[in-house]
């Protein structure tokens, strides 16, 4: 557990900072004008909204169109003359009020918005150093050791901070979801992350999105940024939790329905009764893992358990706007007549625990059928480790019910059986946590309290005891669990349950044991069996802040502040434009690999130790598609050029560039699913990628394809899929055409086979915009963005 003197020597050389969060009891902001900063526009907003309900005329609203649509630049350019054909139609051009960055993320961010050459961010920002702490013995010794790490990097993102006037958040400050929703997320707002769990906000009511650094460039230099108008999947939420049942279990079971690919393109709104019973940070659990199913964002209508976080958040000014703006304007709530494209129905009271994997999010099994499970499909029955915590699951509430089920278990005489790891979600967590001896309690029972960090969520995790090639089993209270992600092995089956569900199974360490059903045997011999856990919603005594040296300086610019990058460094380097697309169709490309299943971000452009080469684009490009499989042989990160010679998949594409060919890679379905790792279109882009031909795309990765300029094409008829080969030659008819036409026009490729010289041609689809073909003509947005900027 961290003591005063660690607390002080955590603090990243940050100066004693005062803080800015001072409750207040009025809602005239005027207080703390920090307060006012991070308040919605509200006055604004219902301006807007007004406009918007002049163009559309009495149709009802949900609650995602009005936060959406009040943010538009132009109301009349995006929704007028539509005849309400709005949803998954019209490309909405917004300004968003905020900007979110994790500390791996926001290296090329910045790298990008640097050559913009502007002097501040149009929007207020923030840099959160939570990707890159190791997670591995314990915050004591972890969080210095990746704090001396990677000095070179925070020192960097610090510079550049104090530089533009972007809030700082220092390493062991806490997970950048924690942050925001603790300071930053607010109802109505709408932001835009840098990671694909940034809808973690919805639990505030905000409208909070992630995106890839080029999109949070748009903003940050004050250009629209541009999303296809989503469509609304309304879930309607009935009863009240019971027992074991907790949000995480509602979004699991969702996730089950759902599929990994069933919210693409919608936002899901959730409302109805059972809203009012949730917890605000339980809401924020729900929204993260709408990422799990490739949903744009989600959401969650204003609540008073939203005004109870926000007041416990020293943000009572925020609550009583909020509240005045829905009373006045119904604002914060759809519209009774409101019509969602798609609705689910759940009975909170019916719900039970769910545990969801392995290896992908969305194989949902109820607890009550877990046991079965794992005899039928040969899963691990031992367990190998719990842990809980991640920005998923880290609020108080989480942790006071896990520290029931310890106490429960302590009292009966009983200590884990296998190794229990617990990750806060920030600073304030932690701080509240160690006063009120939860910390303590985890601790004397075995637990390993790691850094306020992702850790072993994102892949940093330092892993002891089991070798690269162990088939084993660990339940996490983690959102994501694709294969290899947490330790690097690739046989690590990771199950996704509730904080609660993970705590009570490390005493048992038995896959198969039930909690809620089942004994264990006790020292005294008397059978053991838990209750259900109860906890808290929000402390008592409120939040501690802990170290304030966390808590950044609302700071101008500073000009003068030099932002370094050294030309010999390992892990930064400065970003040379790409070359426009030219005034042709492409011809001659050749396809460098043919992918077989899924392919994730995770496969694309992988964690872990590669991490560190976030900043650095030519050395990070040497894991492009290392984790996929080769459709053609089943092998992975192999590719063989067209006389048989094999090469790991950077290696072929390095050669290729080098001989001044560029190729195309052909995927299955939801390629790009998982992280908003901007990497995975910037790596293929800069080892001269052209297109990604796929079944379907996950919607962040099309995205960020585009903006990098690499031309995302979808199969008209999937069974297509199987006329195209490895080294196979591709011209694009009417590709050209397409983009200067602005998105309009079909599009073919002429595929001319290697082995024979056959030639047929494949009908593709596209969802392009007149700005994203702009994007791609330019070379890349930035280009773009840069030449405005310049301009300006």
């Amino acid at each position: 557990m961290y003591n005063s003197k660690q607390i002080k020597a955590l603090s990243y050389n940050q100066p004693p900072r005062r803080n800015f969060a001072i409750p207040a009891t009025n809602s005239n902001f005027s207080v703390h004008p920090e307060i006012a900063a991070r308040t919605p526009p509200y006055e604004k907003l219902i301006k807007n909204l007004t406009e918007v309900r002049r163009v559309l005329g009495t149709q009802g609203l949900t609650l995602a169109e009005k936060i959406l649509y009040s943010h538009l630049d132009n109301v009349e350019d995006s929704l007028g003359g539509r005849d309400g054909k709005i949803r998954g139609e019209a490309h909405l051009k917004l300004k968003v009020d905020r900007v979110a960055m994790q500390d791996a993320s926001a290296q090329m961010a910045l790298l990008q918005f640097m050559t913009c050459g502007l002097g501040e961010t149009a929007v207020p920002a923030s840099i959160h150093c939570d990707h890159m702490i190791v997670g591995e013995k314990g915050a004591d010794v972890d969080l210095p050791r990746s704090i001396d790490g990677n000095k070179e990097i925070f020192d960097f993102l610090g510079s550049a901070a104090k530089r533009f006037g972007i809030q700082f958040w220092a390493p062991g400050s806490g997970i950048i979801h924690q942050i925001v929703l603790e300071n930053y997320a607010a109802p109505g707002l709408m932001m835009l992350g840098t990671d694909s769990h940034t809808p973690n906000g919805g639990g505030l009511g905000a409208i909070a999105i992630g995106v890839g650094g080029v999109d949070a460039v748009d903003a940050l230099v004050d250009a629209p940024w541009e999303l296809r108008a989503p469509k609304i999947l309304g879930v309607r939420l009935e009863g009240e939790l019971g027992g074991w049942a907790t949000p995480k279990d509602v979004i699991l079971n969702i996730a089950g329905k759902l599929t990994v690919r069933g919210g693409t393109g919608y936002i899901i709104e959730y409302h109805g009764p059972g809203v009012e019973t949730l917890s605000c940070t339980g809401m924020a659990t729900i929204c993260n893992m709408g990422a799990e199913v490739g949903a744009t964002t989600s959401l969650f209508p204003f609540t008073s358990k939203m005004a109870s976080y926000l007041n416990s958040t020293r943000r009572a000014p925020i609550a009583e706007a909020a509240e005045e703006t829905n009373i006045s304007h119904s604002f914060l709530r759809a519209d009774t007549n409101a019509v969602y494209d798609q609705m689910i129905t759940i009975n909170l009271s019916e719900l039970e625990p769910h545990i969801n994997g392995p290896f992908t999010p969305d194989l949902s099994t109820p607890l009550s059928k877990f046991k079965d499970a794992v005899k039928k499909n040969k899963w691990p029955e031992q367990l190998s480790a719990g842990l809980i915590g991640s920005c998923t699951n880290s609020s108080y509430q989480d942790m006071l019910r896990a520290e029931d089920l310890v106490n429960q278990a302590e009292a009966a005489g009983l200590k884990p059986k296998v190794d229990f790891f617990v990750t806060p979600g920030s600073e304030q967590i932690r701080a509240t946590l160690e006063r009120d001896e939860t910390l303590d309690i985890f601790e004397k029972a075995g637990g390993t309290v790691l850094a306020n960090a992702c850790g072993p969520c994102i892949g940093q995790w330092e892993r002891s005891g089991i070798s690269k090639d162990d088939t084993n089993a660990i339940l996490t209270s983690y959102n994501r669990n694709f294969r290899a992600r947490n330790d690097g092995n690739s046989q690590t089956m990771n199950f996704l349950a509730s904080p609660e569900i993970v705590t009570a199974m490390i005493y048992s360490g038995d896959m198969s044991f039930n909690p809620i059903t089942d004994t264990l045997p006790t020292p005294s011999g008397h059978p053991f069996k838990f209750s259900a856990p109860s906890g808290s919603e929000l402390p008592s005594q409120g939040f501690e802040l802990g170290n304030l040296a966390f808590i950044p300086n609302n700071s101008a610019p500073s000009p003068s502040t030099p932002v370094v990058v050294s030309p010999t460094s390992s892990r930064l380097a400065l970003l040379e434009p790409f070359e426009p697309f030219g005034i042709t169709d492409l011809k001659g490309l050749k396809v460098l690999f043919k992918v077989k299943g899924k392919c994730t971000t995770d496969h694309i452009s992988a964690a872990g130790s590669w991490l560190k080469y976030k900043g650095h684009l030519e050395n990070i490009s040497n894991n492009t598609l290392i984790g996929a499989m080769n459709a053609e042989t089943g092998e992975v990160n192999k590719a063989y050029d067209a006389n048989g010679d094999a090469f790991s998949i950077p290696d072929l594409a390095r050669r290729w560039k080098a001989q001044g060919v560029s190729w195309l890679v052909v995927a299955e379905n939801n390629y790009g699913e998982g992280s908003a790792r901007e990497h995975a279109a910037l790596q293929p882009r800069y080892l001269g990628g052209k297109i990604i031909l796929a079944k379907s795309f996950a919607r962040i990765h099309e995205t960020n394809l585009k903006k990098q300029g690499v031309v995302p094409l979808i199969f008209a008829n999937e069974a297509d899929y199987g006329l195209i080969s490895s080294c196979d030659s591709v011209d694009t008819v009417g590709l050209y055409d397409m983009l200067v036409n602005g998105g309009d026009g079909e599009v073919f490729l002429d595929v001319t086979k290697r082995v024979d010289g056959s030639r047929h041609r494949i009908p593709v689809k596209h969802t392009f915009s007149k700005d994203q073909a702009g994007f791609v003509l330019a070379g890349s947005a930035l280009n773009l963005l840069s030449k405005r900027a310049a301009t300006a």
